[in-house]
């Protein structure tokens, strides 16, 4: 990966819904805010679709991640999911197959207010509202353990197992610590249920305690999930970093993401340092709006902001984030947002910003 050089290769996969209309605006932002810079970008699209799982029965084609991991720096991602696809089994071969085989293990997801009106938290101003989740990505819940014992019947039984390996725990919690301090950050809260869950979230406890001893100088904090959601709700300017399990950071970044503004402003990366990483807006494909011009893209260009960053173009990163800020001041923004600009509206109206 060519971190921090003047070219990179981006693996373009739109997807599904509106996946397919905000990506290409992100891509148009990104042309624009690079075009002074003497940089060079190369972006490369593939169909891996519902469209294309439907039409030929294929998900990842054979030798995809392969190829993605040795031929490009970074994939910027649409959306997934599609209401014609069974139990979107596309959606889970493609994502969560390329999150587990690439071992992109860090989940990224900034939850930051960039204007008061978009925030149902009475009071609170931007400031108030600003810190980074990191879930951890390949293990818990999410790895598929588990089965059924006489399914479909009066007597079912369904178990789901929770893994967790003191390497990932321990590169997951690290990467928070590391992330603040780079950052300047004073302040890292890990986050369990180790008082009910005793044997896996024990292994949090224990390999927290013992990474935090290395970073003195940043305060360390526990808090069971339960009453992090609460904490978060109640006063979230006490928070800089959280790290946590896939299960509740899955949960407690949603829950972030709406005192934000909601989904549609929400970025994320799906990131293993110093290899191909994936960066995708958490939104969704949302069917029942595609195709209508309403889309919002400012999910996506944030997450091409995390992308840029990711490579090292801290100063093209910083355009599309204040483009982003300007575009919510001045109402520049489609209707979910309170506005009534279309997609491409919004999308040229950035470009022009970040040129």
């Amino acid at each position: 990966m060519r971190s921090g050089g003047a070219a990179a290769r981006i693996a373009v996969i739109p997807g599904d819904g509106i996946g397919k209309e905000v990506t290409p605006e992100a891509v148009k932002v990104i042309r624009a805010a690079i075009m002074s810079a003497r940089r060079q970008i190369e972006f490369v699209e593939f169909d891996w679709g519902a469209d294309r799982y439907l039409r030929d029965g294929v998900s990842l084609p054979p030798g995809a991640v392969e190829m993605l991991r040795d031929e490009f720096d970074a994939i910027l991602f649409g959306a997934l999911g599609d209401p014609r696809v069974p139990g979107n089994q596309h959606a889970a071969d493609i994502l969560l197959g390329l999150r587990f085989k690439l071992d992109l293990y860090v989940n990224a997801r900034p939850v930051e207010l960039f204007h008061e009106r978009l925030t149902p938290l009475r009071g609170r101003s931007e400031a108030d509202v600003k810190f980074m989740v990191f879930r951890e990505n390949t293990e818990g819940l999410y790895v598929g353990v588990g089965g059924f014992f006489k399914k479909g019947t009066a007597d079912e039984i369904a178990v789901q197992e929770d893994v967790n390996s003191r390497k990932g725990v321990e590169r997951i919690i690290r990467y928070a610590f590391e992330y603040a301090k780079k950052k300047g950050l004073k302040r890292v809260c890990m986050s369990d249920k180790s008082n009910a869950m005793t044997f896996a979230h024990d292994l949090w406890q224990r390999v927290f305690k013992e990474v935090r001893q290395e970073y003195a100088g940043i305060e360390s904090r526990h808090l069971y999930i339960d009453s992090l959601a609460m904490e978060v709700v109640r006063d979230p300017g006490q928070f800089d970093v959280i790290v946590t399990c896939n299960l509740f950071g899955d949960i407690i970044s949603d829950l972030g993401a709406q005192l934000a503004g909601g989904l549609g402003l929400a970025p994320s990366g799906n990131i293993h340092p110093g290899r191909t990483s994936l960066f995708e807006p958490v939104h969704g494909s949302a069917p029942n709006i595609a195709g209508k011009g309403i889309a919002n893209p400012l999910g996506s260009v944030l997450t091409s902001a995390m992308m840029l960053e990711f490579l090292g173009w801290r100063a093209e990163a910083d355009k599309l984030q204040t483009a982003t800020r300007d575009a919510l001041r001045e109402n520049f923004v489609t209707p979910d947002l309170g506005g009534q600009k279309k997609t491409a509206e919004v999308g040229d109206w950035l470009a022009a910003r970040v040129s």
